[in-house]
């Protein structure tokens, strides 16, 4: 079967941080794989890897975070799309806060917004969250110069890889 080759690397995407809580774990990872979905009423769907951490806690919770990158904010990139919940805190090595339901919140990044799990979707090794807005960034002040692109992590290898 084909897969989409030169379209996705053409697509070039924002690339996400992720985060979840619940049951008193928290996770978060690098996310390429998402959009807005709906205008009215607004949605967004986060597509995560079934075998990543993230997903595993992210399918208790009630609410999820997506934070969007700077391009100068690889080293936050790296954290969260390099390293794997199961074996390391990502959230001892950055400042965050508890957000809506608890969902963490990245004090170092200025556009994010908290969701409402509405509905999943499956969808071969990911499975969609598609988020109903319930919080989001108060003023994202001067917005990143630009947000960080899937070509600027593709040397990146993942911390969980499939």
């Amino acid at each position: 079967m084909p897969d989409l080759g030169d379209f996705a690397t053409a697509l070039d995407d924002t690339m996400y941080v992720v985060t979840a809580a619940s049951g008193g774990r928290r996770a978060g990872c690098l996310v390429g794989f998402a959009s807005p979905c709906s205008i009215r009423p607004p949605r967004f769907v986060v597509w995560l890897s079934t075998v990543n951490h993230t997903h595993g806690v992210a399918r208790e919770a009630h609410h999820l975070t997506v934070h969007v990158l700077g391009r100068e904010q690889r080293a936050l990139a790296e954290l969260f799309g390099g390293e794997t919940g199961d074996r390391v805190d990502k959230f001892a090595r950055v400042a965050w806060r508890p957000g809506h339901g608890g969902s963490p919140v990245l004090s170092d990044v200025r556009v994010w917004f908290t969701g409402w799990v509405e509905a999943r979707l499956p969808g071969g090794d990911h499975e969609g969250f598609v988020l109903a807005p319930v919080e989001q960034a108060e003023s994202v002040g001067e917005p990143p110069t630009a947000p960080l692109r899937y070509g600027d992590v593709r040397d990146l290898a993942a911390g969980h890889p499939a």
